[in-house]
């Protein structure tokens, strides 16, 4: 209808080779064929018996409503509220409450969407189309956030899609939806370089010097994270008990990650062991049980900014940043292989570490200029 099709399942069969597709019926005169093409005009009939009784009610309808009504499903038509509803109620046990928030922004961009295109506060799940996920792209990529924000960038409008992908499919396999709107339908994510720190850079950090306590608390935490490579999320949570002698008599940070609750085991290095120590008996660790000063990680993020411009660092320095230190300049570079990064990073998959992997090609040149030189 309106070139919107439906497909509805007759549970029934047929040889191949009796089937003309011409006549959309059973070629032959026996039993088997005459029943079938009876049960086939039938429905057809009362297929359009539908449709008029659905023109005859003057109210708008689509081949989805036609099968609904013929299929007597009308009661169970769920709308796009009732997906959100239903995803975040069976989620909230599954999803860390991050993620969960980080859906929830999803969301409330989808519903606005639906407001601005459709002029609706919710629609049926039927209307969920290709041209629903392209005009949700397109939104998203000329909407601001904020007053003075830019536009939504490329990375973070896959992100949504991508949470609305999940949605859809869930839909999908509950049967609330016939068919799977992605089918043809392309992420288009931007590689982007992950930025670290060099050795010079991470050594300017480690002596820089400050009358300010609050600084200086901020720069060892980014120095813990990059001779773990623990993040963010992952730090605030940890406290004595994760500190355990590891298989080789040393002490080892054993703990959990947050995000995707892979375990992950890392030796502390001297250097993160230090600060382990210098933070022991530390008010603000004592206060929070923690094995090192909580901080919010907005005010970190800002207090590196200050950081950066006290060391000469130019780079957008965030506490992220440190992680992808200790996968590159840290391990990586220094000859670590990349599957032991990988575990000590608490990836579920290799591929997820192998975004780190130009340092390699980076060590690779300079071990070959090494030996040119001597070679010289």
């Amino acid at each position: 209808m309106n070139g919107q099709r439906v497909n509805i399942s007759l549970k029934r069969k047929v040889d191949v080779d009796t089937w003309n597709s011409k006549t959309q019926r059973a070629n032959g005169s026996g039993k088997i064929a005459k029943t079938l093409n009876n049960y086939l005009n039938e429905l057809q009939t009362e297929i359009y018996r539908v449709y008029e009784q659905l023109k005859s009610e003057d109210v708008q309808f689509t081949s989805q409503t036609i099968k609904e009504r013929l299929l007597g499903e009308t009661k169970s038509r769920y709308t796009f509220r009732d997906l959100i509803e239903y995803h975040n109620e069976k989620m909230q046990h599954k999803l860390h409450r991050n993620t969960l928030s980080q859906y929830k922004t999803s969301q409330n961009y989808m519903m606005l969407f639906i407001k601005n295109e459709f002029n609706k506060s919710d629609i049926a799940l039927t209307e969920l189309n290709y041209g629903f996920i392209i005009g949700f792209e397109n939104f998203l990529r000329s909407h601001a956030p904020k007053p003075g924000q830019g536009k939504i960038g490329n990375n973070t409008a896959m992100k949504h899609i991508k949470r609305l992908r999940r949605m859809v499919t869930l839909a999908y396999r509950m049967e609330w939806l016939d068919r799977d709107p992605f089918v043809n339908f392309k992420m288009k994510i931007e590689k982007k370089e992950r930025e670290f720190l060099t050795s010079l850079e991470l050594r300017n950090i480690e002596n820089m010097t400050s009358y300010i306590e609050r600084l200086i608390l901020v720069r060892d935490l980014f120095i813990f994270s990059c001779y773990t490579g623990i993040s963010y999320g992952d730090l605030i949570e940890l406290t004595d008990a994760n500190i355990k002698t590891g298989i080789d008599c040393n002490l080892w940070i054993m703990a959990e990650r947050v995000k995707t609750g892979t375990p992950y085991k890392i030796p502390l290095l001297p250097k993160a062991a230090e600060l382990v120590q210098k933070y022991k008996n530390h008010p603000r660790t004592q206060s929070c049980c923690k094995l090192l000063p909580n901080l919010s990680n907005q005010k970190l993020n800002s207090y590196l900014k200050e950081i950066a411009d006290l060391c000469g660092i130019k780079k957008n320095l965030t506490f992220h940043m440190a992680r992808h230190t200790f996968a590159t300049t840290v391990t990586l570079s220094n000859g670590v292989p990349i599957e032991t990064v990988s575990k000590l990073l608490g990836h579920t998959k290799l591929a997820t570490t192998q975004i780190y992997a130009r340092v390699v090609e980076r060590k690779i040149s300079e071990d070959m200029a090494l030996l040119k030189s001597k070679i010289g």
